[in-house]
């Protein structure tokens, strides 16, 4: 799992990606290339749209598992992920990327993304990334089927 936010230049298909407009072509022609370069049929990439703070936006509520008394800064996340087609779609800029706005929001996060990501995103679920979040939902949809060839 690579996000594709902070991807170095020299990363397979980079260049080709950079003229894609769609977030989900531009990590599909990066995945692509992924997989070519690394040319293994076992090894299935994943890149994350934009960033792993993606997942945990697909319900900043669970963020107060984590944090408390910052109900207003997860509403403010809240509002701020309902103006997207989805938490994927949220971009990737040196300022918007998704963990500096839950940093914006809730700053003692910087200091415990390594610990309380996963925990929040296990709270959300898998049932809520999967409807969420399209891309993540492909990549596991992937994963299982390994299972169903065996």
């Amino acid at each position: 799992m690579f996000d594709l936010y902070g991807l170095p230049a020299d990363f397979p298909g980079c260049k080709s990606a950079a003229a894609e407009d769609d977030p989900y072509q531009r990590v599909e022609v990066l995945e692509d290339a992924l997989r070519n370069d690394i040319s293994d049929r076992r090894f299935i990439p994943y890149i994350q749209l934009h960033e792993f703070e993606a997942l945990i936006l697909s319900d900043p509520r669970q963020l107060g598992s984590q944090f408390d008394n910052r109900a207003d800064g997860i509403a403010r996340l809240e509002t701020m992920v309902s103006r997207f087609p989805s938490p994927e779609h949220i971009n990737d800029g040196a300022e918007t990327a998704p963990s500096k706005r839950i940093i914006r929001e809730i700053p003692e996060y910087e200091g415990r993304k390594a610990s309380a990501g996963p925990i929040v995103t296990g709270r959300i679920g898998l049932s809520t990334l999967r409807s969420k979040c399209a891309h993540f939902a492909g990549w596991l949809d992937q994963l299982e089927s390994l299972g169903e060839t065996a």
